[in-house]
């Protein structure tokens, strides 16, 4: 699962909360039935499973592949704009070094070395078992609101792998892409909703009582990452203590404030007002997922 900063603009990352509710007018009794959101654990442990299926799939056709569960449970933390977890800010700040790492994984991943060391003819080779090559399917959707399409190649091992985990590859697409872009229908309203901007001044203002000066958790982490990438390699160590002490004092105002629960609320209130056709696409985008989550757990296990 990819680890991602959100800003206030787009708020559905906030807490997760597009995977919350999203009502159909006001019969609560209905939403109350619908299958619950994953956890980002859960979420984890599809992907794990997706890559499983997949390096399955690799190794049948006669190739290597490799699993990349180089993080640990707690280190795959998604760090989300309302980050109140203290003792996780007082180990791994916003998560800096962690995504330092991923990214070094990621350009010297072994799946990359292994593909540049076959020949020609076994990396084509390589690469239609992979995704197909020339006899992949193109998956389309439109996004809420825009309704701009937006399209994805799939095929070989990586179909197999979707499919056994979602069954129709075409309907999880449109559904997660329907189910996370419905922000877009509210995201002006929500950054300017006025319980939500009463609950980040308060965060604002316990920060200021650390000695820090922000006007949202947002731009605190932008400092720490304009921070980080000024003093370098050479300062990696000061860097990783100012990013640790500014991410720990924002976990305490985030709860001392209750933000993340305000934000919640707030998310929830907005995507209960929506139409009911996208209440339809995240019945779906849910039911897939958690079909998906009991047919990951019998494939791998938890992260320790």
């Amino acid at each position: 699962m990819k680890r991602a900063l959100a800003s206030l603009c787009a708020v559905a990352a906030v807490t997760g909360a597009v995977a919350t509710g999203c009502g159909r007018g006001t019969d609560t009794g209905a939403r109350q039935d619908r299958p619950g959101p994953l956890t980002w654990q859960q979420e984890l442990r599809v992907d794990d499973a997706q890559q499983r299926l997949t390096r399955q799939c690799m190794n049948r056709q006669g190739f290597s592949f490799w699993e990349d569960r180089s993080l640990t449970l707690r280190e795959s933390m998604p760090v989300r704009y309302v980050q109140d977890d203290v003792e996780w800010a007082r180990t791994y700040g916003y998560g800096g070094r962690i995504d330092a790492r991923q990214e070094r994984r990621r350009l010297h991943h072994p799946v990359v070395a292994y593909r540049k060391s076959l020949s020609p003819a076994r990396r084509a080779a390589f690469d239609r078992a992979l995704d197909g090559g020339n006899g992949f399917q193109v998956l389309s959707a439109k996004l809420p609101g825009s309704g701009r399409e937006v399209r994805k190649r799939l095929g070989g091992c990586t179909a197999e792998a979707e499919k056994a985990l979602y069954g129709d590859p075409g309907a999880w697409f449109r559904a997660s892409k329907t189910a996370t872009g419905l922000n877009a229908l509210y995201a002006d309203d929500l950054r300017h909703d006025r319980r939500l901007t009463a609950a980040v001044a308060a965060w604002s203002r316990c920060l200021e009582k650390a000695g820090l000066s922000y006007p949202d958790p947002q731009a605190a982490r932008d400092a720490i990452r304009e921070n980080t990438a000024r003093l370098g390699p050479a300062g990696a160590d000061r860097a990783f203590a100012t990013e640790r002490t500014t991410a720990v004092a924002d976990a305490r105002c985030a709860r001392s404030t209750s933000l993340r629960s305000v934000a919640t609320a707030r998310e929830t209130s907005y995507l209960d007002r929506l139409p009911d056709r996208y209440g339809e696409a995240l019945d779906t985008y849910r039911r897939l997922q958690r079909q998906a989550y009991d047919r990951a757990v019998r494939i791998v296990p938890q992260r320790a």
